[in-house]
């Protein structure tokens, strides 16, 4: 099973990894975002439910989506967009959109305000 783990670090924390990575060091894949707030601005439920319905599944089009969700394409469209700027959807060379994980683990710690 391919998992992505999606959280939030700093910057200097994500350097750790990509330095681990050219080192060799298996890290698996981790898409990071700078605050919480920035994560739930991209991952909206909507989004969510998108990336839930695409995981593990082959490359569709945005109609294939559309239909799948049951939801406008318009809507999708800007939501796909959204998903492919954050790095979290990928495109294929025939413009199929696709989830390249079955799973998402989802990892963040919430501190006291500074």
């Amino acid at each position: 099973m391919r998992t992505v783990t999606i959280g939030v670090s700093s910057v200097e924390e994500a350097s750790v990894r990509v330095l681990a990575a050219f080192r060799g060091e298996k890290r698996g894949a981790f898409i990071s975002f700078p605050s919480v707030e920035g994560l739930w601005t991209v991952l909206t439920p909507r989004r969510w439910a998108l990336i839930r319905a695409l995981a593990g599944q082959e490359p569709m089009s945005l109609r294939a989506v559309a239909r799948l969700l049951d939801r406008d394409v318009k809507n999708i469209h800007a939501d796909v967009h959204a998903l492919l700027n954050a790095g979290i959807l990928d495109r294929t060379d025939d413009e199929r959109i696709v989830f390249p994980y079955d799973a998402v683990h989802v990892d963040f710690t919430i501190g006291k305000a500074a």
